[in-house]
């Protein structure tokens, strides 16, 4: 049995996204000006990468060096990104005449990292299929690097409907495994 003090031990991984969240909060007047500006191009990337605008998006996507990417398909995450006009125009033939509209959830800004929580609202046509609603739930961490925020993380899933405790077992479980 745990006692009153084990519920209270913290990670060290918590502490520091405790410290993490503590530091961003500091101060939240200025934080809202470069949040502000990353919502209004996260809106305007997204709208480009459903409508199948690869050259669009890119322009509007500084990627970290080390980028990571959860992607909405699931499987493991993706480091870097391969801006090759090989892909480019792969991922322009996948996404296809998309609307979109973003709904910002949740911000945090400090000095040197910039979170957007949102849902991107969205109906294209992905993959071939017919178009249908391609929502997600993001978020999104940019690190200013000299005068410029660049992507650092993405991670997306399309878990934007509530779902039972069967449904999300079957879930985690896998398609082999249903």
């Amino acid at each position: 049995m745990s006692s009153h003090n084990d519920n209270l031990r913290m990670s060290r991984r918590g502490a520091f996204a405790a410290a993490a969240t503590a530091a961003m909060a500091i101060n939240p007047a200025s934080a809202s000006e470069p949040t502000d500006r990353l919502a209004a191009r996260a809106a305007e990337k997204n709208a480009a990468f459903m409508r199948g605008d690869m050259q669009r998006w890119l322009e509007l996507t500084p990627f970290a060096d080390d980028f990571c990417l959860m992607q909405p398909f699931g499987g493991p995450a993706s480091h870097g990104f391969d801006a090759t006009p090989e892909k480019m125009a792969e991922m322009a033939k996948f996404f296809r005449n998309g609307k979109t509209d973003l709904e910002i959830v949740q911000t945090f800004a400090s000095d040197a990292i910039a979170v957007l929580v949102m849902i991107e609202r969205q109906r294209a046509e992905v993959g071939g299929l017919p178009a249908q609603d391609w929502s997600l739930r993001v978020t999104e961490v940019y690190r200013k690097e000299n005068t410029e925020w660049r992507l650092a993380h993405r991670h997306a899933d399309p878990l934007t409907r509530r779902m039972s405790l069967d449904q999300a077992a079957a879930l985690a479980r896998g398609p082999d495994k249903c």
